[in-house]
């Protein structure tokens, strides 16, 4: 009878502090024990499984599908965001606010932010991030060359200017072209002080926004200028290429699809993004669904937001169909 006086006694200081509120001193004061012994028996009500914790994730979120998305694919943390429609428009405004709370949420001082200014949704982002007063970021630095086409160039500008000064930051712009018309073009280029100066923050950045592209480039990209030519994408295909970030091209299994295209791109390389402590992809659609599979292959990504069509597609692709309707 001695433990199940034990345990009445313990399931009555969990109902105190779990069901009444009380605070852990009051129970201590009512029942004329300590507060050590409070805490101890709170302990023991969760070993013996008095009190369990119960997760319930409210309607318009993805708890299970995130996790799952994190166990199977080795990630720090998902983000599946409620869409109402799978089309690229609605997707690109749900994946860029919740991004915009990432950021505001888990900035740190002194962060030197990289972004890959050629993506809508990165755009989209910023289009809903708040002026920071507090936290201040160091640098936002554009990790893919950005001269192009002057009449769209101006959205890779305003982006990373336009972050840098949300976040407190110093912009540092690549001014050069995102793909040079040869090595020796680019070898020249990355010659020139102020594009070597950006260049040279790649490897001191601590956190950076990778859009994720198919091989078919962004409306925004493909106006730019910042692109290969039809032919050359066909080859990249051709060699087994599902997508790409920052014109890094990769396989549906993550492998690095290199080519003699890779000695133009003036941008991080994927060895340089696999280095910088936090990635966060941001990326959905029905379009993007394999290179979004390719990228989180890669092993690079920290952190996927998506939305939940294109998880749920992803869980299919990695074999786990069966299971779905207990991650939804």
């Amino acid at each position: 009878m001695s433990r199940l006086n034990e345990l009445r006694m313990i399931t009555r200081v969990a109902q105190m502090y779990h069901v009444e509120g009380l605070r852990q001193a009051d129970i201590a004061e009512h029942l004329r024990i300590s507060q050590a012994t409070v805490s101890r028996m709170l302990k023991k009500a969760q070993d013996e499984e008095i009190v369990r914790t119960t997760v319930v994730s409210p309607p318009g979120t993805y708890g299970a599908l995130e996790g799952a998305l994190r166990q199977h694919f080795g990630l720090a943390e998902v983000i599946v965001v409620e869409c109402a429609e799978d089309r690229d428009g609605a997707i690109m405004a749900r994946i860029g606010e919740a991004a915009a709370h990432f950021l505001e949420t888990t900035m740190q001082p002194g962060e030197i932010i990289g972004v890959s200014s050629w993506s809508e949704t990165i755009l989209k982002m910023v289009d809903n991030i708040h002026p920071m007063k507090a936290g201040k970021a160091k640098y936002v630095v554009q990790t893919l060359g950005g001269m192009g086409d002057p009449a769209v160039q101006t959205h890779a500008t305003q982006l990373t200017t336009r972050l840098a000064k949300l976040t407190g930051a110093e912009p540092r712009l690549l001014t050069a072209p995102g793909v040079s018309q040869s090595r020796e073009a680019k070898l020249i280029m990355l010659a020139d002080q102020y594009v070597r100066e950006t260049v040279d923050l790649f490897g001191k950045i601590t956190v950076a926004f990778m859009g994720i592209g198919s091989i078919e480039p962004s409306r925004m990209l493909a106006r730019s200028g910042n692109v290969f030519s039809s032919k050359e994408l066909a080859d990249v295909a051709e060699a087994g290429a599902v997508g790409d970030m920052s014109l890094r091209f990769f396989d549906i299994a993550g492998r690095p699809v290199k080519t003699p295209l890779d000695e133009r791109v003036i941008g991080l390389t994927l060895e340089e993004i696999a280095r910088i402590d936090r990635v966060i992809g941001l990326a959905g659609g029905q379009s993007k669904t394999n290179a979004i599979f390719g990228a989180l292959k890669t092993g690079v990504l920290d952190v996927l937001i998506t939305e939940k069509f294109t998880a749920q597609r992803l869980l299919a692709m990695a074999g786990l169909a069966p299971a779905l309707e207990e991650f939804t």
